[in-house]
């Protein structure tokens, strides 16, 4: 039960581990691609926050967000696969951060072909976000479960 467990954490991480490597390898001096494509998308978003919430969203230099992605992705990923509650919190906070503003599809019209296709992605980003809390759920249980199991007996003289 132990290796499928670890198996199953390796395949998940793998999502992570291989877009993280990708983005690395692009980055370059501006933050490459991604930087480019988050951009105008980060934007609209701190737009949407600032009418809607009245929280105006500071400034940031894209190629710093995604070297966090990256960053998060990465090191997350390995810590997860060997059981880390802390990996999990990465990939959480990263998925947690970046899935409103790489998927927009608020921002499009029901019956554009953009918005099915957004709207997709959004909702498997959120499956993978509902399986890393899964994740943490499980782990903090059977952390109180084995403190439970363990809990010395008070001896009598």
């Amino acid at each position: 039960m132990a290796f499928m467990s670890f198996l199953g954490r390796v395949l998940f991480a793998s999502v992570f581990i291989l877009s993280a490597y990708r983005e690395f390898n692009e980055f370059g001096l501006d933050g490459g691609p991604a930087a480019k494509a988050i951009e105008p998308k980060f934007k609209t978003l701190a737009g949407h926050v600032k009418t809607h919430a009245g929280i105006e969203i500071p400034e940031l230099e894209m190629k710093y967000l995604v070297a966090a992605s990256v960053a998060f992705k990465g090191v997350g990923s390995v810590m997860f696969i060997f059981g880390s509650s802390i990996g999990a919190y990465l990939l959480v906070l990263h998925q947690l951060i970046t899935t409103p503003i790489i998927y927009d599809f608020y921002n499009y019209e029901h019956d554009e072909e953009e918005f099915v296709q957004l709207f997709v992605k959004f909702t498997q980003h959120m499956a993978l976000f509902g399986a890393l809390l899964f994740f943490i759920g499980m782990k903090s249980s059977l952390a109180k479960r084995q403190l439970k199991k363990k809990a010395p007996k008070a001896k009598t003289t």
